[in-house]
């Protein structure tokens, strides 16, 4: 049953005036201006060039892995774009995208009308793109783990780079969680704990997980340095030196799993605040969310060691308690999609959501999400995993679909949906739709054949294979649905662009909600 403060929550009554923001903006504004939302359409174009820099490392990658046999690209350059890629998607594009969603929703959902500490998030900005700058010079090829000693052993001269990249990320994500748990604090303070929208209490999860787990990556980021400059003569991670390898792998997962909820929890939030406003009735659970965040947020920090089960040289009994933790996750990721089948459920869609590309990409993200989560539930068994999962194709096919499926297809639905709010004008429907389908047939057909793949053993971290019939079929197809994802890319930035300038101007409301009426439903289709 809903709660009776389900609509001030939600985000239903907020109606937001379309204006050509970016339209007006000056290079100035763009680059130093402290209005929230001059800094959000920074990142989320920022976020779109990263996304085609990330994006296009992997499709060269994936041409060289679509035969058997080395094409176009040797070892150390594979390595290196694969690297690249990982570190691209994860730090520079899904992470800075969702939070700058939250920038540009925050101060209008939680009434703050600003957002708070905006020289953080100005300082946050200009310190990742270095780190992106970094990464680029310096062509680290250690993977975006940087497993030591590996990452000591590889690159060049300008390998450097890459730690010091690794130590920017984390100072900028530290900061952007500083402004994300200022603002949430600032809504709760304005309308009260238990009127807080999920925009307040997503935000102030993923701004606590932030702050948190960050400073263990700006340790990384320093030991690997340290390690490679031989300064001060430490070795934290260099087991030739007398480091420790296990160290190593304890603080990089202190922050590696949160990482996964790091632009989770913030998609989370921005579909809480558009699903009402596009069914036109409140959410079917408020306090189950609330509930669900806090576990995430708990459950997030302490179960990275089943990233290393079969690195493991320690009794079994700790083994079994991080399963027994991984398995709980399941409870808060099951409350959330529970809670939006249910409000869907609850009434007919309007017609208005059904033909809303935004909308379409929710749906399509909620689906991903239970086909990543439930095909999860074999990574966290200790025998199944160290037997082929670990090291499988298994592995990139369940975090491409809960990252790519599920977060980037919501944070691009988050895109859809503000732009009227940042143009003034309605995006092209014909080519919204076609970027649709093209990324829902791709981004499935990479998913799939990634756990075909996986589950006929294809190992990971691999530049060539042998020509074993599952293996060929699948990297093919795995090939073939990259270049799709990467075709409907090139049509939402066609499509951005062009209807900036000639697209139909915006309603006063551009997502009011219409129902289908009786008669027209009634009606058969011609």
């Amino acid at each position: 049953m809903a709660h009776e403060h389900d609509n001030i929550r939600t985000g239903i009554t907020p109606h937001w005036i379309p204006e050509d923001i970016i339209g007006k903006m000056t290079l100035s504004q763009l680059l130093f201006s402290n209005d929230y939302r001059h800094i959000a359409i920074k990142g989320v174009l920022t976020s779109m060039v990263m996304l085609g820099i990330g994006g296009t490392f992997a499709i060269i990658f994936r041409t060289e892995l679509m035969v058997p046999d080395v094409q176009i690209l040797g070892a150390r350059v594979y390595m290196t774009l694969m690297t690249l890629h990982g570190m691209f998607m994860v730090f520079v594009f899904l992470i800075p995208l969702a939070i700058s969603l939250c920038y540009y929703m925050m101060p209008k959902v939680l009434g703050t009308e600003k957002l708070l500490w905006s020289g953080y998030a100005q300082a946050s900005y200009w310190t990742l793109i270095a780190a992106a700058v970094l990464l680029i010079i310096g062509r680290p090829d250690f993977t975006w783990t940087a497993y030591a000693p590996m990452s000591l052993r590889v690159g060049d001269g300008l390998i450097w780079m890459g730690y010091v990249a690794i130590m920017l990320v984390a100072i900028s994500e530290f900061l952007a969680g500083l402004v994300l748990l200022r603002n949430a604090l600032a809504g709760a303070k304005k309308v009260g704990w238990s009127k807080l929208p999920m925009m307040g209490w997503g935000t102030f999860s993923v701004g606590v997980l932030l702050v948190v787990s960050t400073i263990p990556l700006l340790f990384i980021g320093f030991g690997l340095l340290s390690d490679w400059m031989q300064w001060f003569d430490t070795a934290f991670f260099d087991p030739a030196r007398g480091g420790s390898i296990l160290t190593f792998l304890y603080v990089f997962w202190t922050y590696g799993h949160p990482a996964v909820y790091l632009p989770f929890i913030p998609v989370i939030a921005v579909l809480y605040t558009l699903m009402p406003r596009f069914l036109g009735r409140p959410m079917w659970s408020h306090w189950s969310g609330v509930v669900a965040f806090s576990l995430l947020t708990v459950f997030a920090l302490p179960i990275g060691p089943h990233h290393f089960q079969p690195a493991f040289t320690i009794s079994g009994p700790y083994q079994r308690m991080i399963q027994i933790l991984t398995m709980l996750v399941f409870i808060p990721s099951v409350l959330h999609v529970f809670n939006w089948i249910a409000t869907l459920w609850a009434a007919p869609i309007p017609a208005s959501a059904k033909r809303a590309v935004p909308f379409k990409f929710m749906i399509a993200a909620i689906a991903f999400l239970i086909y990543g989560g439930a095909t999860a539930y074999l990574n966290g068994q200790i025998s199944v995993d160290t037997d082929f999962i670990h090291n499988s194709y298994w592995i990139p096919a369940h975090f491409h679909a809960m990252f790519f499926g599920f977060v980037g297809q919501m944070a691009i639905g988050g895109i859809y949906y503000l732009y009227p709010y940042l143009t003034g004008r309605m995006y092209n429907q014909r080519l919204a739709n076609a970027h649709f389908w093209m990324w829902q047939i791709g981004i499935f057909t990479k998913v799939t054949m990634m756990f075909y793949a996986g589950y006929a053993y294809f190992p990971r971290w691999v530049y060539d294979y042998l020509p074993i019939p599952e293996w060929v079929f699948s990297q093919f197809l795995i090939t073939m649905g990259a270049y799709l994802i990467g075709l409907g890319f090139l049509v939402f930035i066609f499509n951005f662009a062009w209807s900036a300038k000639r697209g139909t101007p915006s309603a006063s409301d551009p997502w009011a909600v219409e129902h289908d009426s009786p008669v027209a439903s009634a009606t058969p289709a011609e």
